[in-house]
């Protein structure tokens, strides 16, 4: 008894309506996604900086693309399954070798996708790191050392003789230090570390990064809102990891000259940025260390 094969027909009129009403639903509902929710965001924190809006643009983007293209699988998927399903024992669906323009179609689509996401992700990286059109405003050293933070302001006040110095503050296993920003200006972190491999990073930047030993890292950050936000090392370090955590203030300009004015008042001047100062060694209920401030090299 031979095979009876099924005549090919035209896929009916409501079935691809449906499709096309399905995927353009997807497109409508995905191309929604903002950030005034975690939903939209798709998990991530809010952005509290210029930059991070073009990490949760490139985030919110690749989910995107990934689900419009998973939904239009699924749906060739089903489409298949439910179509050229066998009806009756003694048939079987059209077998087709092979389909030139579709085999080209799903060779150069996954490329196209590539080269998208490469553009993106390069964009988004220069935005980050160094944007060439938006010069930074003010310059901080950022230092990590077991355990605890340090940040030098150079520059940014004059001495007596109305020479430019170093204004800096250290953190301690028992005082949290605050990174003190001005908003709406770009400042450009210059993280150095003289021990061991630390990680720089506040979740509302939406970007952290490695402090190394010998490698000069570093990326910029324009805060929009005035407010206090936490940050912590995300590389573990050590023994004390856990109390590498500090404070970041946004203020206004004029708060942020006051606070560069009492760190100078209060002492915390140097010629250059120091690596931790005397306190990096210090512990709380430990005695601490007469170690004298090094310079970062």
């Amino acid at each position: 008894m031979g095979l009876q094969l099924p005549e090919r027909s035209a896929v009916p009129r409501r079935r691809r309506v449906g499709l096309a009403a399905l995927l353009g639903l997807t497109f409508f509902v995905l191309a929604g996604c903002g950030s005034d929710s975690e939903f939209e965001r798709l998990a991530m924190p809010k952005p509290v900086t210029v930059e991070g809006e073009h990490t949760l643009d490139l985030w919110q983007g690749a989910w995107i693309a990934a689900l419009a293209t998973g939904v239009f699988v699924w749906g060739l998927i089903f489409y298949a399954v439910i179509k050229f399903r066998r009806r009756h024992d003694d048939e079987v669906p059209v077998q087709t070798r092979y389909n030139l323009p579709l085999e080209i179609f799903y060779t150069i689509f996954p490329i196209i996708m590539v080269i998208v996401f490469f553009d993106h992700t390069i964009s988004t990286q220069n935005a980050v790191l160094n944007d060439p059109d938006v010069k930074p405003q003010n310059t901080i050293y950022v230092v990590g050392q077991q355990w605890q933070w340090t940040f030098n302001y150079p520059d940014e006040v004059e001495d007596d003789n109305g020479d430019p110095v170093n204004v800096y503050e250290v953190g301690t296993g028992s005082d949290i230090p605050t990174l003190v920003l001005p908003v709406n200006e770009t400042t450009r972190f210059e993280l150095r570390s003289p021990d061991v491999i630390h990680d720089f990073g506040v979740p509302g930047f939406l970007i952290k990064m490695d402090v190394m030993p010998g490698q000069e890292n570093h990326y910029q950050v324009t805060p929009k809102t005035i407010g206090t936000y936490a940050g912590k090392c995300y590389e573990l370090c050590g023994v004390y990891h856990s109390r590498m955590i500090f404070e970041v203030s946004v203020v206004s300009r004029a708060d942020y000259d006051k606070y560069l004015q009492g760190q100078y008042d209060a002492g915390n001047v140097s010629d250059e940025p120091i690596c931790g100062g005397k306190f990096a060694d210090t512990q709380a209920g430990l005695e601490e260390s007469d170690e004298e401030a090094g310079i970062c090299s």
